[in-house]
């Protein structure tokens, strides 16, 4: 696809991107343009620029993401770099912006002596992905603490919404608009009585010691349905260490699925296909998948 973009965004575009570069599971074809602002006001420039009818895909850290093998049609935009601002606001309110790392709002909070937010630790992306998704880990979850969010349309248009615009579950979130990007969000805690780190590093070890972190995953694959664990449930079916291709069932944790160095994106599409039905047949349960899946199949 061939798309009108103005020349002063040239240094900052790339033609036919491999979506292999900038994903954790290190799959995925070409992107046809990757765009990384150097600002705000960049990126809004850029979107105003763009054709209504252009595809536009939101990309932080590359975590709960499949890119198909063909790759993906119109622009990527990968923001988190431009958006990367936090800060207290008050005595209880802490902005953020959509680029942050959660791990580092984790470990803002616990300097500021706010919280509960020792969760955001364990979920490994950025806060974007994590808004778009309610993303959650050891117990806690996004959205109950969000009050207002920033968000960008697609045509570069920015504005403010309350958290009461939005519904949100396990894992989900219903929006008041699909042509919306989250820029930033606003949160509220609660003051704690010490500047005590042993809580989030109690839990980053836990994730160590039980998930194969450094290896090319997605992080977790599927949601764990109500009142079990899609690991559980995998490894109950027998498929840990399971591989289709360069796919592979991790033996550490089941609910990871590894890219041992040449899957595609079809081995894990197949793998997660495979993982499904048996889990089905055997335990009656149909599990969801997780992550979020871009492009198109060779």
């Amino acid at each position: 696809m061939t798309l009108p973009i103005a020349v002063e965004f040239a240094s900052r575009v790339r033609y036919d991107e491999p979506m292999s570069r900038h994903t954790t599971w290190h799959v995925g074809g070409p992107a046809d343009v990757f765009f990384q602002p150097r600002d705000r006001a960049d990126l809004l420039a850029f979107c105003k620029q763009l054709p209504s009818t252009t595809p536009i895909h939101w990309l932080g850290l590359g975590s709960n993401l499949l890119v198909r093998d063909a790759g993906i049609r119109g622009v990527v935009i990968a923001a988190h770099a431009a958006l990367a601002t936090i800060e207290r606001r008050g005595a209880n309110a802490v902005y953020a912006e959509s680029g942050v790392p959660c791990a580092l709002i984790a470990r803002r909070c616990i300097d500021w002596q706010l919280g509960p937010a020792d969760f955001f630790a364990g979920i490994p992306g950025t806060l974007g992905g994590a808004l778009a998704m309610n993303a959650g880990a050891f117990g806690g979850e996004t959205w109950p603490h969000v009050r207002i969010v920033e968000v960008i349309d697609r045509h570069g248009n920015e504005r403010e919404r309350a958290a009461s615009e939005y519904t949100f579950g396990y894992r989900h979130i219903v929006a008041p608009a699909s042509d919306e990007w989250f820029l930033a969000a606003q949160f509220e805690f609660q003051p704690l009585p010490a500047n005590d780190r042993q809580p989030m590093l109690a839990m980053l070890a836990r994730r160590k010691a039980s998930q194969p972190i450094g290896e090319w995953s997605c992080g977790s694959t599927f949601t764990n349905p109500a009142g079990d664990h899609a690991a559980r449930l995998i490894e109950a079916a027998g498929l840990k260490g399971y591989r289709i291709g360069g796919a592979m069932v991790s033996r550490k944790h089941a609910n990871f699925l590894i890219n041992t160095g040449t899957a595609t994106a079809a081995d894990i599409e197949q793998l997660v296909a495979h993982i499904q039905s048996t889990v089905l047949a055997r335990q009656g349960v149909r599990l969801t998948p997780e992550f979020r899946i871009a492009g198109e199949a060779s």
